[in-house]
């Protein structure tokens, strides 16, 4: 899962990309509302955490942006405002979630995952492609009930498959997916990861078709 944290404070912006990056999340990160909101315009998040004091542009203000334009990514407030009124306000224009700091580690990632699962059918803590099962809580794969262990590349490239399964995923959402804004990207690399996750699948009822020009998609295998 690919998160932005948009953070003026570079100290608190360094601790919590630490200690998002140590549970396997891909974190971008940004010090002000402009750079966000042009970010927000190019690339896909599954859950974007933001300050509300940033120069350039507040975050209530990148808040506003980003709904004005129709996007719904899971957005969590995080600020040292303890204000019930504010609380009501980033809610009203269209805030997830709102935290007061000092933030818990624990806590944080709690509602992180939270906002993931609301964003699917039924809000299922498992979801499941045939005999290939995903725990929402524990991030972790199964296959035929058994623990399918995988390196965390792999795995963010299987979430994302597998939260939006039956639809055809492009390989640039994929790629943004798997790299932060630091790391060299390239389809090559995709591609070398698909291959492997097709080799662990190879005797799983779900697999992941190539749609050339368009992208992959994880559904069942015919016949299934």
């Amino acid at each position: 899962m690919k998160l932005l944290l948009i953070e003026d404070n570079a100290s608190l912006a360094h601790w919590l990309a630490q200690l998002l990056r140590e549970q396997d999340f891909v974190v971008d990160c940004v010090a002000d509302g402009e750079a966000a909101d042009q970010l927000l315009r190019q690339q896909r998040y599954d859950v974007v955490l933001l300050d509300l004091n940033l120069p350039q542009l507040s975050g209530k203000g990148v808040l506003r942006r980003l709904r004005e334009r129709g996007d719904g990514v899971p957005v969590l407030i995080l600020t040292a405002s303890a204000s019930l009124d504010q609380k009501v306000l980033c809610l009203e224009i269209g805030a997830d979630d709102y935290m007061v700091k000092p933030i818990e580690g624990r806590e944080l990632v709690a509602r992180i995952k939270a906002l993931v699962r609301r964003q699917v059918p039924g809000r299922a803590n498992t979801l499941l492609c045939g005999d290939l099962g995903y725990d929402l809580q524990t991030r972790q794969f199964s296959l035929a009930g058994a623990p399918l262990p995988l390196p965390p590349r792999e795995r963010a490239l299987l979430e994302t498959l597998m939260l939006k399964q039956g639809s055809t995923v492009s390989k640039q959402t994929l790629l943004d997916g798997l790299f932060d804004l630091d790391d060299e990207a390239g389809v090559d690399a995709l591609e070398l990861y698909v291959h492997r996750l097709r080799k662990k699948l190879d005797a799983s009822q779900a697999t992941i078709i190539t749609l050339r020009g368009v992208g992959y998609l994880l559904r069942l295998r015919e016949g299934v």
